[in-house]
């Protein structure tokens, strides 16, 4: 899963902090009481990355804001090398929790847990199997399969497409979650609305087989509405922006739907963006940092999945696009949200996270 967490970074700029940087502090001066102090170490996007990073960190202020007791800090990673050693600082400075950002670090995580069993740590977006490290991943293919339904509900031209940046499971479950959400449109509107760029039934599609450079994603979204596609939803990182900023220059001609962190609040370019297809980290590592403070052990099994049955998951408002979605496709998508919950329909991905 190396790029698994590259991807995470959800298609922004990328901060890159320096190696071995010393750690911020967000320290309360209270009461007398013993801290609770959660350390967290971030991938390689920086603190700043509006995304993966960003969010992870946004949880733990989050939940020093509903305990004052708890210290938070964190230490950025300039590359996969420091990985080991920002971890393992925090195991020598006796962070109560320490927590990894992004499934890049899953190895780097589960050798540091191994050799520190008594350390309770947590990690984003991957699942090492170790008994002392509690995973929160996210089942995006619920949320995606809403945006593929709207998408379908939406396009002028009978056409969407779908996008990646390499053929990985962070990626795939959101493309194969979409497809499928254009197909639940077909069947029960008796449609034949085309997804394009992703094939789940051969697990092949259109890829830029980069998650930085914006120009590729320019290239294959080109290509795609080339084919007559009028709403692409980029799940290629940094990739993704070059679709964003074409769409915004575009017109109208053609609109997009982000992933991971609401379009509007992290990129440039939400006029050009009718939702996004979220996981909300932010809750789930605050919950996770509660919980332990308090004294609650995180269990390793099942750990954390998001869905949309628990919020983990979720489409974004849709901003600039609330006035052109129709108010009774809103609620056909809000429907779809709570038959997904209620398990009367079913979203399958061979990308899902493990429950």
């Amino acid at each position: 899963m190396r790029i698994a967490s590259i991807f995470a970074v959800g298609g922004l700029a990328l901060t890159a902090a320096a190696c071995g940087e010393a750690p911020k502090d967000d320290n309360n001066a209270g009461s007398g009481a013993k801290k609770f102090s959660a350390c967290m170490v971030t991938d390689v996007g920086g603190i700043d990355d509006k995304s993966f990073n960003a969010s992870a960190w946004q949880g733990l202020q989050d939940a020093k804001a509903a305990n004052d007791n708890i210290d938070i800090k964190f230490v950025a990673s300039k590359a996969e090398a420091d990985y080991e050693p920002n971890l393992t600082q925090y195991v020598n400075q006796k962070c109560d929790f320490i927590l990894a950002v992004g499934g890049l670090m899953q190895n780097a995580t589960s050798k540091i847990a191994k050799a520190n069993p008594n350390q309770e740590f947590g990690i984003v977006d991957a699942n090492p199997g170790d008994a002392n490290v509690y995973p929160m991943q996210f089942d995006t293919a619920q949320a995606a399969f809403q945006a593929g339904y709207l998408a379908a509900g939406m396009t002028k031209t009978g056409k969407v497409a779908t996008y990646g940046a390499l053929p990985i499971p962070p990626v795939t479950i959101f493309m194969d979650g979409f497809v499928d959400g254009v197909a639940y449109f077909n069947t029960t509107k008796k449609k034949n609305v085309q997804a394009l760029g992703w094939s789940k039934e051969t697990q092949k599609g259109s890829f830029t087989n980069d998650f930085a450079k914006q120009d590729e994603g320019k290239k294959v979204s080109d290509a795609l509405v080339a084919q007559g596609a009028d709403i692409i939803m980029p799940v290629a990182g940094g990739s993704g922006l070059g679709t964003t900023a074409a769409a915004k220059a575009s017109g109208g001609k053609y609109s997009t739907i982000w992933v991971d962190v609401d379009g509007c609040q992290s990129t440039p370019d939400c006029s050009a963006i009718i939702t996004t297809v979220v996981k909300n980290i932010p809750e789930a590592v605050k919950e996770a940092v509660v919980k332990a403070a308090a004294g609650d052990k995180l269990p390793a099994k099942p750990g954390f999945v998001g869905t949309l049955a628990n919020n983990g998951v979720s489409i974004a408002p849709y901003h600039d696009f609330d006035s052109k979605v129709p108010a009774e496709l809103k609620a056909e998508v809000e429907k779809i949200k709570a038959d997904i919950a209620a398990g009367t329909i079913t979203v399958t991905s061979k990308a899902q996270p493990t429950k």
